[in-house]
């Protein structure tokens, strides 16, 4: 007689993995990168920033003097709040671009990702409506989903989320919450106008509708900076700040790798995830927390933003102009004004391709990738939408990519 662990595999009970899991999917994203291991092939998929670019010398000297002058603190648990002095540092930065925030009106995460998660595991219960922009970040229509909520999409455009169209599904849904991107969001790389960001704020506070600002690009502009953000506009409509949640990172303007985020929130909702966040990992590491507030502290950020700022706005105008010049009419964009990303569409002009994702087999093929525009959707996706990104690839590279997209149409 044979044991149950002598089983074939087709055979052996499955495990009973919790019911969430059917709702959400693997990330497309990563399923392509499995693709990108092909020697030569340039990348457009991605949205990492250029390590090139990092201020390793600045973070060095952070990290050295973290390790020099208190070790045993920044090596031990800490709050799960965050570190004290990176968090008056947060609310330094954030003063810099026009918000007030005390330090204790925040607390750290590991990565504003986390942020994330901990708005679901707070604030969304299953079958919950949830207001997203159309297109959205990938991970949040994920993250959500986990936590069982159905999702509206709200339209966008080069100006940011529709307000008269968001009215409108707020009114039919009645939302838990919405979550906006208005500043060079991904994959649209929209940015809001000033005169929407102050009617979103308006509609928060008349229909008592949390609204969630992440932003993790804003500091990614070209030429000029944008408007101020939900946050620091708050002050300007009475009784928005009550509705409002804003989810900051270092990830983009400093380094992925320190996973340092912040999520600043009304206190009641800030203490219920400080309480989830001590569930899920006990606190940040003080370490990254440490050198992260170093950091910020020598005063070395706005110059290290200024070269990443003037080097994208550079590989932005390439892009812009490859693209143009070699897919002509075949493809359809908005050139963005700051971020990491070009969303396009293609026409499907001259018997051109209109299917995103075929395309995309056939620039595999010809060794260049991109992503294809339908993960981004909550739902009724646009097959024909496909996002590029300008961040990790120099002139020479995008202009030999693009040339690889034409020749695939």
């Amino acid at each position: 007689m044979s044991s149950p662990s002598a089983l074939p595999p087709a055979a052996k009970p499955g495990l009973p993995f919790a019911d969430r899991l059917q709702n959400v999917e693997t990330s497309a994203i990563r399923e392509l990168f499995k693709l990108l291991g092909k020697p030569g092939i340039i990348s457009f998929a991605g949205g990492f920033p250029d390590p090139a670019l990092f201020d390793v010398e600045g973070i060095k000297m952070a990290t050295d003097a973290v390790l020099s002058n208190n070790p045993g603190a920044v090596l031990q648990y800490g709050a799960t709040e965050g570190w004290g002095p990176l968090r008056e540092q947060i609310s330094h930065f954030m003063a810099g671009k026009g918000a007030t925030v005390a330090p204790d009106g925040l607390i750290v995460t590991t990565g504003s990702q986390q942020a994330l998660d901990l708005i679901g595991k707070t604030m969304i219960s299953p079958g919950d409506k949830v207001i997203v922009e159309a297109p959205t970040f990938l991970a949040t229509i994920q993250c959500f989903r986990l936590y069982g909520a159905h999702l509206i999409g709200a339209p966008i455009d080069a100006n940011g989320v529709d307000v008269d169209r968001l009215e409108q599904l707020i009114a039919e849904h009645q939302p838990k919450l919405v979550y906006l991107i208005p500043t060079f969001g991904n994959p649209s790389g929209a940015m809001q106008s000033l005169e929407r960001r102050l009617r979103v704020l308006e509609l928060a506070a008349r229909t008592r509708t949390l609204i969630v600002e992440d932003d993790p690009y804003g500091e990614l502009y070209f030429d000029q900076a944008p408007p101020p953000s939900l946050l620091a506009l708050s002050e300007r409509v009475s009784g928005s700040r009550d509705y409002l949640v804003h989810c900051g990172s270092l990830s983009k303007i400093l380094s992925p790798g320190l996973r340092v985020g912040w999520m600043i929130a009304p206190p009641a909702l800030l203490a219920r995830a400080t309480m989830c966040k001590q569930f899920s990992d006990a606190h940040t590491s003080n370490l990254t927390q440490a050198i992260g507030a170093q950091y910020l502290s020598l005063g070395r950020l706005d110059a290290a933003l200024g070269a990443v700022r003037s080097t994208y706005a550079a590989r932005a105008r390439v892009m812009a102009a490859s693209l143009q010049r070699t897919l002509g009419s075949a493809i359809a964009f908005d050139a963005p004004q700051g971020g990491m990303f070009f969303w396009a569409r293609l026409t499907g002009a001259d018997g051109g391709p209109a299917n995103a994702a075929e395309f995309a087999k056939r620039a595999i093929d010809r060794l260049v990738a991109f992503v294809p525009g339908t993960p981004f959707y909550a739902h009724d996706a646009d097959p024909a939408t496909l996002r590029l990104s300008f961040a990790t690839a120099d002139a020479a590279k995008i202009e030999e990519g693009v040339a690889r997209l034409g020749a695939a149409l």
